[in-house]
Parts: structure tokens; C-alpha cells; sequence
């Protein structure tokens, strides 16, 4: 056998007993990449106490494998547990196998929303992303307001594609579909209803033709909203449900780089106005380029999105974990590396 077989719950478990009754004991925390073992890292720390500490990890100590399935894949357990991207297996609620294990085991926790990207473009946090970029605190856009309005225009065709993925219909209305849909077009900063209401036509349009095309939906179309909104998706929040790159790539950096650009080009004409010669203002506008970043990187390293329900979600989820632990830490089972409780 090879020795990621060992490396499971009860080997952890074991080492720690090494360490003396009164060590702290280790849980190891597998994600998917490297870009994930910030977030969990943050989300995990608040939660260690005198007796428990996190160690998160790629999930595997013999190889650079890595990924959502190899994490899955670990001998879990109390001292060993999963930490990965929801995607759609929470709103799949068990349809599939990866689904069946990231909603059921009690080893595996989840992002909730459909990926860390998700969490890292919560509406209330994104004014704190404009102001590290471009050092700049005007509040020139309602980000709120805005991708709330954007939820509701998209809350009925991602209800369509989350029906189609559960009734196993995803290549006639895939992820890329929905994405190539909902992505914005044109935003005019001073009037963002009007890309909204294009939005709305694409939208309206498309729900229209799945309608025809699959007139069997009528009669479970409505219960599967009401099942989304059960699980915690609402029509204000939907951008948290949709594929993270999408809405990186599709709304929230194109949004972002907007707002940005105009901010950066406000603070610019402020240093040019002030600037007692010519020197100073080369100096300046130096300066000022070189502190400002890159709206990527920011929107990677900001932490605005910590007092977030789905986040706090999370959170209470491992808490109620360790406490499960503290007071009946029952020892694994090598042959069913993900119960169900």
C-alpha cells in the first residue's frame, strides 16, 4: 500500500497522542490548490483553542496532486477533514456521488456560496477592494445596491440552470451558457440600469426558450426555487451561487476596473492641481502610481467578507465540528472514510 493509505484520521490521531496528554492536538485541513490555503487558514485560526489547531495543506503529502476529488478522497475523520469549494454539490443536495459526500459528511465542509471567489466579491466588502486599489475612500458606486439589482434580473435563468443540472439536462444548459448570458456588457458607471435592463431582455429571452424546450419543468420549476431559497439562496444574493470566475471575470472586475480607472484618474487631476512645479508633480503622480494595485490581487487579498453570513456560516459549522470532538472524539473507520452522521 502506499503511504498516503496511512495518512489518514487515525494517524494523525496517533501522533498527537505522542505529544503528551497536555499537547495541543493537530486536525489537518486538506483544500484543493494552493490559492485556497489563505482563506481556510483565516476562516479556520479564530476557531483553534488551548487543545486543537489547524494545519492546512494540500491534499497530498506525496505528490502535487491536488484538487477538489483528491481532497475528497483522503481517509477523513475526526483529525483530518476536507475544506473545498462548494460549486454546485450543495445545491445538487446529494444527486451525484461528490455531491452526496461534500452535503453528508461530517468531515467535509464547504464554501457555501459556489467558491472562495464568491466570498472575495461579497457586495459590502468591494468599496474596501477600490480603496486599496486605488487609494482613493469617494464612495462613487453602490455596489450593494447594484448586485442586488443584478441577482433578481438573473434569479430566474439560475434557477433554469441549477433545474437542468439536477435533472441531469447540464449540456443543453451549461455553466459556460448561463455565464455567456449573465456576463455584463457595456456598463455605463452614471446609469447602470441600462446594462441591467439589456440583462433583463438576454434573461427573459433565454427563460422563454427553456420553457418551450422543456415543458416538463413546469410543474417542478417552481418547488426547485422554493428548495434554493430553503438552502439559502435568495433572489438579492444569487451572484453568490453562480461560478466564481464567471462573476470575477463577468461583473465584478469589469465593474471594479470601471470605478477604479475613474477614481485613480480623480486623484491624478487632484495632484496636478496642487503641485507647486513640475518636479513635485512627477514625483507625486510617481509615488501615487506605485502605491496603487492591481484590482486582481486586491480583490485576492482583501478580508471584508469575514463578517459574512455564508462565511460565519462556515465557521459555526467547524465550531460545532470541534465540539463534537471535544466531547466524544470517536476514532475512525478505514473502510468508510466519510460517514454520514
Amino acid at each position: 500500500m502506499s503511504l498516503q493509505h496511512y495518512l489518514n484520521s487515525d494517524y494523525i490521531r496517533a501522533a498527537n497522542r505522542l505529544g503528551g496528554r497536555n499537547a495541543r492536538r493537530k486536525i489537518v485541513a486538506y483544500v484543493e490548490s494552493f490559492d485556497d490555503v489563505l482563506f481556510w487558514s483565516n476562516l479556520l485560526r479564530p476557531l483553534e483553542t488551548g487543545e486543537v489547531y489547524f494545519e492546512v495543506m494540500l491534499p497530498s503529502r506525496t505528490s502535487l496532486s491536488k484538487g477538489k476529488k483528491i481532497a475528497l478522497s483522503n481517509r477523513l475523520g475526526p483529525y483530518m477533514i476536507a475544506c473545498v469549494d462548494a460549486d454546485y454539490d450543495y445545491l445538487m443536495q446529494g444527486a451525484t456521488d461528490t455531491s452526496r459526500t461534500v452535503c453528508m459528511s461530517p468531515y467535509v465542509f464547504h464554501t457555501y456560496a459556489y467558491a472562495i471567489e464568491n466570498h472575495q466579491c461579497y457586495a459590502p466588502a468591494l468599496q474596501q477592494v477600490c480603496v486599496m486599489a486605488s487609494l482613493n475612500d469617494r464612495r462613487l458606486f453602490d455596489f450593494e445596491h447594484f448586485l442586488s439589482d443584478y441577482s433578481r434580473t438573473i434569479w430566474p435563468l439560475f434557477a433554469w440552470n441549477v433545474w437542468a443540472y439536477r435533472r441531469g439536462y447540464h449540456a443543453q444548459f451549461s455553466l459556460l451558457d448561463f455565464a455567456h448570458i449573465v456576463a455584463l456588457d457595456h456598463l455605463d458607471l452614471y446609469h447602470p440600469e441600462r446594462s441591467l435592463e439589456a440583462l433583463r431582455r438576454r434573461v427573459n429571452a433565454k427563460v422563454s426558450k427553456l420553457q418551450r424546450q422543456f415543458p416538463q419543468g413546469r410543474s417542478t420549476y417552481k418547488p426547485l426555487q422554493a428548495d434554493l431559497q430553503r438552502l439559502g439562496v435568495t433572489p438579492e444574493t444569487t451572484y453568490l451561487f453562480m461560478r466564481g470566475h464567471d462573476l470575477v471575470d463577468g461583473v465584478v472586475v469589469p465593474l471594479l476596473t470601471m470605478v477604479c480607472d475613474t477614481l485613480r484618474r480623480e486623484r491624478e487631476r487632484e495632484i496636478q492641481r496642487l503641485a507647486e512645479h513640475a518636479l513635485q508633480l512627477q514625483n507625486e503622480l510617481s509615488a501615487y502610481q506605485h502605491a496603487s494595485a492591481s484590482i486582481p490581487e486586491m480583490l485576492r487579498k482583501h478580508n471584508g467578507f469575514t463578517d459574512a453570513p455564508l462565511y460565519k456560516r462556515i465557521q459555526s459549522e467547524v465550531a460545532a465540528f470541534l465540539q463534537r470532538n471535544a466531547t466524544s472524539p470517536t476514532p475512525t473507520n478505514p473502510s468508510n472514510p466519510n460517514p454520514t452522521p
